[in-house]
């Protein structure tokens, strides 16, 4: 590290004031704290990171005060010339007071973060089971990844979402979850959510299943609460909410469909959100035709076949993309 003139010279005293600066006790308004601004500007930033990080909270402020206290009250008896000391060593002096004081062992200036973990979806991959250090369990929809702390901190439990997820959250009322969607966060203390982080129409939605959720945009302008069996939307320029009423919502995460005189078009929107598969009607007459029937745990090939028969319809088509005409095939 690189050793400074002027920082070498601080006395105890300024040193303390610099602490003071630190915990924002004062202001920049010292000699020692500008000298700390302008020749310590690197390890001034790992040293606010200490302060702000996710990890269990130090109280630094109250570490400082009691270090500030210490140095006041010695008296040297003699006074002996002052040996020079790099910013280092003082620096790993008051830090080692703040640890001890805190009393949560050693850190070094690199900000120890908990190991994160990500878990990633492919695009047949649905329902991935993911358990979170306390207990609460996530599971995955296609294409989507989760990341997480291998231990959570002491006031929060935080995890980031790209896609669709959904959420049984142990209850906590200490330790609020929270949920990086990207556009927007969501906010809850104990309950069972799906979170989609782009429905496709550059909106993060979230439907809830138990509990109450606040989902707030990332700039914070918007937000809306939600209780159970409201779905809700936050985008750039607004939010809203609303009772669900589709009752296969949660299809792909349940593995059941069930359907009581629903027109085909729904169906073959179930079926691409569930089974990530494109259905199309040869003649729009077929939208209009009514299903009544239960799947559960069914392929989606299989619940095709079964439409077609009902209905007397053909499928062309494959690997995903199908496209049902009337009547048999040729």
């Amino acid at each position: 590290m690189k050793k400074n003139k002027h920082t070498e010279q601080l006395n105890d005293r300024e040193w303390a004031d610099a602490a003071a600066w630190l915990s924002g006790e004062k202001s920049s308004g010292n000699e020692a704290a500008r000298l700390l601004i302008s020749e310590e500007e690197d390890i001034m930033k790992k040293w606010n990171d200490l302060r702000y990080t996710d990890n269990d909270i130090i109280d630094v402020d109250k570490a400082w005060e009691n270090l500030n206290g210490r140095i006041e009250a010695e008296k040297p008896v003699i006074a002996l010339p002052m040996q020079r000391r790099s910013f280092f060593q003082t620096f790993a002096r008051i830090a080692a007071m703040v640890i001890i004081v805190a009393g949560i062992g050693w850190l070094t200036f690199e900000v120890a973060a908990p190991e994160k973990m990500t878990i990633t979806s492919s695009d047949d991959e649905r329902n991935i089971e993911v358990l979170l250090a306390d207990g609460s369990k996530v599971y995955l929809n296609r294409d989507s990844r989760l990341t997480y702390p291998e231990a959570f901190g002491r006031n929060s439990r935080k995890v980031s979402l790209e896609g669709e997820a959904f959420f049984d959250i142990a209850p906590d009322a200490s330790k609020p979850f929270i949920i990086d969607a990207g556009k927007a966060t969501v906010r809850v203390l104990g309950t069972s959510f799906n979170v989609m982080t782009d429905n496709g129409h550059n909106e993060v939605e979230v439907y809830v299943s138990t509990g109450k959720v606040l989902l707030t945009s990332a700039d914070g302008a918007q937000s809306v609460t939600l209780d159970p069996e409201y779905v809700g939307k936050v985008s750039p320029v607004g939010s809203s909410q609303a009772r669900n009423t589709n009752v296969n919502y949660l299809s792909w995460h349940t593995d059941m469909l069930v359907y009581d005189g629903e027109r085909l078009e729904v169906v073959f929107e179930d079926l691409r959100r569930t089974f990530n598969i494109s259905i199309t009607a040869g003649d729009q007459a077929i939208n209009d035709y009514r299903l009544t029937s239960p799947f559960e745990r069914q392929p989606h090939d299989t619940i095709i076949k079964l439409i077609c028969t009902t209905f007397n319809l053909h499928s062309v088509g494959g690997e995903g993309t199908y496209t049902l005409y009337p009547g048999q095939a040729q």
